[in-house]
């Protein structure tokens, strides 16, 4: 894991990446992507041999690090003995994944329909329960984010929809529980929850229950700032359902795979929903892969009656064999209980540490291997580091911390006034104090931009 310079080669990919490559999400003009030489377990380096820990796991998807030989050694043996194969037939592979995925999802979500990643998860999912319900609204929760094909991203409920935002997608947006920035002007999390469900409840019936199919709702937002939700929400949540006819959807794109310290977040909260959507975790994003966990009884509509969708790669072989090989490298080598064990040992009360140090940290929230430290200019009114959705010169003091971060050789997964902490969850405690070390170098670089 020794990184060997070579800035020749770096240039050139970088070069090649300026002409051709059109990246996600970016002013194409704007951004000076990193040429990454190599990766392995949480680090990865770049052509100049400058090493970085990892503490975005990629897109929050690289739950076994990088490289892990078994995983590796998995798609090489899936390649030679079969690369691909159409989505009709059954195939070893795929049936295992899935078999692998029914065993560890809640309740009775025993069907598994593969799809390419987190977004088009999403899409099946809603689709599903329109079929199923034959109702055509879905209610999802501002500060969210379910991905960026059309339907998901009207669904998502932060800036990213706004371009694509048809107002015709048959979305309804409402506010999830948040204590630190409380829409319910609760001061107590059985304030929050309370106000937040009869706000729910209020919106269920001024738009007609018999109009909504589904409420989805990340088990625990990710990109939107990992706001754990107060107890008794989510089971409240799921008794709106039940009592409306509604679909309950959990979206586990980000939270699953033992990011939380469980296998699915929804073990945190004893909730079943009836649609589970997954990726990344599930086969630390090695090879493309997502899918949906089915309910026995959304299953059962489609029983006789043909479900009109599919992929072309729907349970990919290759991807397929990721999963088998990740999920039984997680269970063997203990990485749910990994995850669970240093994030409440170690991560948790070290990051409410440095919140201790340092005035920028407004609030420390999280669990397992999923973390946020909002940032702010005020302690005391709570103000943002940065305007909401800053962008340029007003998110300056964000881009200095996130700089720093990088010169201290850890790479941040930031997001508007926050930084989230999302490490592999395989990574060592001493990897862990290496990480918070340097974070707390940089969060002193945002300390200066506080009153």
């Amino acid at each position: 894991m020794t990184p060997q310079p070579n800035p020749e080669a770096g240039a050139a990919v970088k070069a090649a990446d300026r002409d051709h490559v059109f990246h996600s999400w970016s002013a194409q003009e704007l951004i000076d992507p990193l040429a990454v030489a190599g990766a392995e377990g949480s680090y990865f380096w770049d052509y100049d041999g400058r090493r970085y820990l990892d503490f975005s796991s990629g897109l929050v998807y690289t739950n076994v690090g990088y490289q892990h030989p078994k995983v590796v050694a998995a798609i090489q043996e899936q390649a030679a003995r079969m690369t691909t194969f159409a989505p009709a037939f059954a195939i070893e592979a795929r049936s295992e994944a899935a078999r692998l995925i029914a065993e560890r999802t809640p309740g009775d979500l025993d069907k598994i329909f593969f799809t390419n990643g987190g977004a088009d998860a999403v899409e099946h999912a809603i689709r599903m329960a329109r079929l199923h319900t034959g109702r055509p609204k879905v209610l999802s929760a501002y500060r969210s984010y379910h991905g960026g094909t059309q339907q998901a991203v009207n669904i998502t409920g932060d800036p990213r929809r706004w371009a694509s935002d048809s107002g015709t997608a048959g979305v309804v947006h409402f506010w999830a529980p948040y204590l630190y920035r409380s829409r319910f002007y609760a001061e107590t999390e059985e304030q929050e929850c309370a106000r937040a469900l009869e706000h729910l409840e209020t919106t269920i019936a001024f738009e007609g229950p018999s109009t909504v199919a589904a409420i989805i709702l990340e088990t625990i937002p990710g990109t939107a700032g990992i706001m754990v939700p107060p107890p008794g929400y989510l089971a409240g949540v799921r008794e709106l359902c039940d009592k409306y006819g509604i679909v309950f959807v959990l979206d586990e794109v980000m939270a699953g795979f033992g990011r939380t310290g469980e296998w699915f977040a929804a073990d945190l909260f004893d909730v079943t929903p009836d649609l589970l959507t997954f990726a990344k975790g599930v086969n630390s994003g090695y090879v493309p892969l997502g899918g949906v966990a089915i309910s026995g009884a959304i299953a059962q509509t489609f029983g006789k009656r043909p479900y009109p969708g599919g992929l072309t790669y729907s349970g990919h072989p290759l991807a397929c064999a990721a999963a088998v090989a990740t999920i039984n490298v997680m269970a063997e080598e203990e990485v749910v209980e990994n995850a669970a064990r240093l994030g409440a040992s170690v991560l948790g009360p070290e990051l409410r540490e440095l919140a201790a140090r340092h005035p920028s940290v407004g609030e420390v929230r999280g669990v397992g291997m999923f973390w946020a430290l909002e940032l702010v200019r005020s302690r005391e009114t709570r103000q943002p580091l940065v305007p909401y959705n800053a962008a340029g010169e007003a998110n300056a003091p964000m881009a200095a911390f996130a700089a720093a971060a990088k010169g201290g050789g850890l790479w941040p997964f930031v997001n508007m006034n926050r930084t989230h902490v999302v490490p592999p969850c395989n990574i060592t405690e001493a990897e862990l104090k290496e990480g918070l070390a340097a974070l707390d170098a940089a969060l002193s670089v945002a300390d200066e931009y506080t009153e």
